[in-house]
């Protein structure tokens, strides 16, 4: 499914910042010339009163907002011609699936209500999380009794039909929305059902808060990636590693810089452009696959909203990072090493508090080795005495997307500019 045995290069299209569907259309070619190799579109359905995109009232029906009137092209023709045009540029198109939860006025409330889970008065329960230690409930949503509703023969069947229905119109996989919140066992009913109807048809779970346990159950559910947490890594805490080492034994994942749920990378770092190029390149090395939303090759500053995002939040920038996206996904292309987990050892040295240093191996393929300065101030050294012990000896060639060295000596004595990541390769 995956092109040349790359990893997954998602681009998040937000829909409600790019507007309707044919202005999608207008995006791909651009989304193809950075390297990407998907398109993840969050939820375009119908949605409930709230008007979040993650509240769908009609799961057979295309938002108003994402629908062109001007021109004579039904919905779903538009939504087709969309499908087609990402083929057409070797694009694989992801949607989102939203099945832990309805809006709380979706019309399936009013026909299969034991299709809900309900409270001791028969009320239909809003899902909610904790946050510092208070419950609070979502009131624009509608929780699916996945598990022990009285129906739930004609409820999966339901999930598989609309899923079947999308599948026919040309999509190639899925994006689960709090994946590890719904029951394993329909899971089981539904992936292998879609992959029977489109071999190698791709699931993505969202899998951030999971313990090692639910990315366990996830991983043999048979997602193809999970979602991982490097972003929320400083380079230093124990957790970033053992993450790693634990899940990239068992499944893909996926890194990010900034997701359609963080704030913008360019006002997090107060416009420190070195430390999301930092950010960017090693989600994209340390993980067989990366995402961005739409807008950070940009340094868009404004986070965006499931409710109030529209078209006009759309900015005027001076800042582009998409030559460096190209870089960074012809890497992808050329080394397979950086499209597989597992693969990763820490690689010692003296300025350790201050230099993460990693290779990265792949059975008979080349390796890499990343020299990363977790300092976005100071200039920080690195001093590596043999690079052929890490590299070996039949040559090694510097192929970081910015500062190449063309000459690499025997013993390595280099000074990282702030948060420069420095890559070299086996010739």
């Amino acid at each position: 499914m995956e092109q040349n045995n790359c990893g997954i290069r998602l681009y998040n299209l937000f829909p409600r910042i790019v507007g309707s569907i044919p202005r999608w259309e207008e995006q791909v070619d651009r989304i193809k010339d950075m390297g990407f190799n998907a398109i993840w579109v969050n939820p375009f359905h119908y949605a409930g009163f709230s008007g979040s995109l993650y509240s769908p009232k009609d799961y057979y029906r295309i938002a108003d907002m994402f629908i062109d009137n001007s021109i004579n092209v039904a919905p779903f023709d538009q939504l087709k011609n969309f499908i087609k045009k990402c083929h057409d540029s070797n694009i694989k198109f992801i949607m989102d699936l939203v099945i832990n939860h309805t809006a709380i006025d979706c019309d399936l409330i009013k026909e299969h209500k034991n299709w809900y889970k309900l409270d001791e008065n028969g009320k239909i329960i809003n899902p909610g999380a904790m946050h510092e230690g208070v419950w609070h409930a979502w009131g624009d949503l509608a929780e699916v009794d996945n598990l022990n509703s009285p129906d739930r023969d004609n409820l999966w069947n339901y999930w598989w039909n609309m899923m079947k229905y999308y599948l026919d119109m040309g999509v190639d996989g899925f994006r689960c929305d709090m994946a590890y919140q719904v029951p394993s066992d329909l899971w089981r009913y539904l992936i292998p059902k879609a992959r029977e109807a489109k071999p190698g048809c791709l699931f993505l779970a969202e899998s951030l808060g999971c313990d090692f346990k639910q990315v366990q159950e996830l991983a043999n559910l048979g997602f193809d990636y999970l979602f991982n947490s490097s972003k929320y890594w400083d380079f230093n805490e124990f957790w970033g590693m053992e993450q790693y080492h634990k899940t990239s034994q068992i499944v893909k994942t996926i890194s990010f810089p900034e997701s359609h749920d963080t704030e913008r990378m360019i006002t997090e770092t107060n416009g420190d452009i070195a430390a999301i190029k930092r950010q960017l390149l090693f989600s994209a090395v340390f993980s067989a696959g990366y995402m961005i939303p739409v807008g950070f090759e940009f340094g868009f500053t404004r986070q965006l909203n499931v409710v109030q995002t529209q078209p006009d939040w759309w900015e005027n920038t001076l800042v582009n990072f998409t030559d460096y996206i190209k870089k960074i996904n012809a890497l992808k292309d050329k080394y397979p090493v950086l499209n597989v987990e597992p693969g990763i050892e820490i690689v010692d040295q003296a300025n350790w508090a201050n230099v993460f240093c990693f290779k990265k191996t792949m059975p008979n393929e080349k390796s890499i080795f990343v020299m990363l300065n977790k300092d976005t101030v100071e200039y920080q050294n690195v001093f590596i005495p043999d690079l052929t012990s890490i590299l070996g000896e039949n040559g090694i060639i510097d192929i970081s997307p910015e500062y190449v060295m063309n000459y690499l000596p025997y013993s390595f004595d280099y000074n990282l500019r702030p948060s420069e990541v420095k890559i070299l390769a086996q010739k």
